[in-house]
């Protein structure tokens, strides 16, 4: 499922951070690309250097030569990489639908803050849950979970324009927060279990299941600090026509 839009709040601010958050995204993945131009070897260690790796935070491993200091920076900096097109667009798309309104109801400090720290928990719970990892977890999911955590608590009845593809078509509808983002999250889940009665498929890394599912619940919980009362107001329902109101 493919959301592409939402309803917004009356009198909204203008997204500043979250517009700046997809864009910083994007020139990391570029200046990615020119390293991958550049050799699959100097690819590999800018992602090894600046990408989460588990074990150097459980003392499983050391730090890879080249990686800075200290290290956990890369709490920080992982949050901003990505390991393809389809990964960064995905993670934009979500972010772009649905952190505008967050954005809205907090302010945009307190939006920035929000995001990084709802990031800071995914990866937490990624190092604790895959301790002798050594693959590099990259990506923004863990802190757009959050965004979808604190959306649902917000708006769990907005209708979300979402594509649902059968076969080769994608067909459109409006499904409401609750059950776009609750299965989202129930996949999440269920996924990440799946994931650690297997070790196998610890070691070979993959998607970061549960560093969705702590960016979504830290996001469930931090809404309730954030928010300011008075600019959450309840979204505009959908018109006829697909789009924001």
């Amino acid at each position: 499922m493919i959301p592409f839009s939402d309803p917004s709040q009356p009198d909204r601010i203008f997204p500043v951070v979250n517009i700046g958050l997809i864009v910083v995204n994007f020139l990391v993945f570029f200046y990615e690309l020119s390293l991958e131009a550049q050799g699959t070897s100097v690819f590999n260690a800018f992602v090894f250097h600046y990408g989460l790796v588990p074990c150097e935070y459980t003392a499983h491993c050391h730090p890879y030569a080249g990686t800075p200091a200290p290290f956990e920076v890369t709490l920080l900096t992982s949050m901003f990489m990505h390991g393809g097109w389809l990964h960064i667009l995905g993670n934009m798309v979500f972010l772009w639908v649905f952190g505008d309104n967050i954005e809205n109801a907090m302010g945009h400090l307190r939006y920035l803050l929000f995001y990084l720290l709802c990031g800071l928990a995914a990866n937490g719970l990624e190092i604790a849950t895959a301790v002798g990892s050594s693959v590099p977890g990259l990506g923004a999911s863990g802190a757009i979970a959050g965004v979808l955590g604190a959306y649902l608590m917000l708006f769990p009845r907005a209708r979300i324009g979402t594509l649902i593809p059968i076969t080769f078509i994608f067909l459109p509808i409006r499904l409401p927060a609750w059950v776009l983002i609750g299965f989202w999250f129930i996949l999440q889940f269920i996924n990440g279990v799946a994931v650690l009665s297997n070790t196998a498929a610890q070691s070979q890394g993959g998607v970061a299941y549960w560093a969705h599912v702590g960016g979504f619940v830290a996001g469930a919980i931090l809404i309730w600090v954030f928010r300011q009362k008075h600019r959450v107001t309840p979204l505009q329902a959908y018109h006829s026509s697909f789009g924001r109101t």
